[in-house]
């Protein structure tokens, strides 16, 4: 992914001719330090490797089932999740590889998970829609779309029943919107003022399928408007700063106000919906996908960091190498790693052990192996 490659123009450092130094804009960077700049870009460039990567080793056969590429909305993730809290919550759908590894989970456990074994995030046993560590607040992928928004609601309402001042971030999808689960979560949250981010990535395509096909509201923000107390606002998803300045600001409103937020973040996904489904010539052009990958979230945030003396394209090409390694290192991981006890199979069914007359009643899989 180097800074001069098709994907976006080449980079080079500018000066502003004082002789006096870096330039630290502290307001057009949020505050941020350049060290946290950097660190945000790297997130996003690990992501963007990591993924790859599953593609590849997808295609060899070493993940099944579904896979769902976030390649292209990077500047989402990144930019919603670091401002949270260690003790904040987030759940979402289950396009989620890279939403696990900026909230804190490794990439060698998420690539394990996409393998299967048992060193992964969930044991081996959700793959790639259905990760989760409870222990840094990551309430999981979910694959029915919609199913995971009144559990974001159950969320919110523990935080308010404990007098707690956490958040709970929730991501989905554009197609959910149109379901009935949406309605009635953002209804329950505006009402009771419950601390929700509802957070929309509206990649444009809900599977293979123009939003704009079937939804009779086109600017799916206005969605939110019907309920009072629900703060509803549409950002440039592609932006990273844009990102975390929107929901910086629904943090606060949810900490200090117990009033939700619906943020519709405009992206695209680089990739077809998922592994089976092509990148373009089915339902989009080529030319639309060309023309989103110019506004790549990854090389515009690094012209930016360029341009205002906080990055050197030397430091940006180490940030790349070193997140291709950490690729690599999570496939080697997830090859090492052993498959799941077949026990396993029952293990988290229910909370206090298998009943043995369930047990019984399985008893004839035994024969097919």
């Amino acid at each position: 992914m180097s800074l001069a490659s098709s994907s976006g123009p080449s980079v080079a450092a500018v000066s502003d001719g004082t002789g006096a130094g870096p330039r630290e804009d502290l307001e057009a960077f949020l505050g941020l330090s350049r060290e946290e700049c950097v660190e945000l870009l790297r997130q996003m460039i690990v992501a963007r490797r990591f993924e790859e990567k599953a593609a590849e080793v997808y295609q060899t056969g070493k993940i099944g089932g579904f896979c769902h590429l976030y390649t292209g909305q990077e500047a989402v993730a990144v930019g919603a999740i670091s401002p949270l809290r260690p003790d904040d919550y987030m759940i979402t759908a289950y396009r989620e590889h890279a939403q696990a590894i900026v909230r804190g989970i490794t990439p060698n456990a998420v690539m394990a998970e996409l393998y299967g074994r048992a060193d992964g995030c969930s044991r081996g046993l959700g793959g790639s829609m259905h990760m989760f560590d409870a222990s840094l607040n990551f309430m999981g992928g979910h694959g029915i779309v919609g199913s995971h928004l009144p559990l974001a609601i159950g969320a919110g309402y523990a935080i308010r029943y404990r007098g707690g001042d956490q958040v709970c971030l929730c991501f989905f999808g554009d197609s959910v919107v149109n379901i009935g689960a949406f309605h009635e979560s953002v209804n329950m949250a505006a009402r009771w003022k419950l601390p929700v981010i509802f957070l929309l990535e509206n990649n444009q395509y809900g599977m293979g399928t123009d939003f704009r096909r079937v939804s009779a509201v086109k600017e799916l923000k206005d969605r939110g408007r019907g309920y009072a107390g629900l703060t509803t606002l549409a950002v440039d998803g592609m932006d990273l700063l844009a990102m975390r300045r929107a929901v910086e600001e629904a943090i606060e409103r949810a900490r200090e106000e117990k009033t939700p937020s619906f943020i519709e973040a405009r992206c695209f996904r680089y990739m077809g919906h998922s592994m089976a489904d092509p990148t373009h010539g089915t339902y989009r052009t080529r030319e639309e996908v060309e023309k989103w990958r110019s506004d790549d979230p990854i090389l515009s945030f690094s012209r930016r960091l360029i341009e205002a003396d906080r990055l050197t394209e030397e430091e940006y090409e180490t940030l790349d190498r070193e997140a291709i390694e950490v690729a690599e290192e999570a496939a080697a991981f997830a090859d090492r790693s052993p498959f799941p006890d077949p026990e396993a199979t029952y293990r988290y069914v229910y909370s206090d052990g298998y009943p043995d007359d369930v047990r019984r009643r399985d008893a004839w899989r035994k024969e097919l192996r």
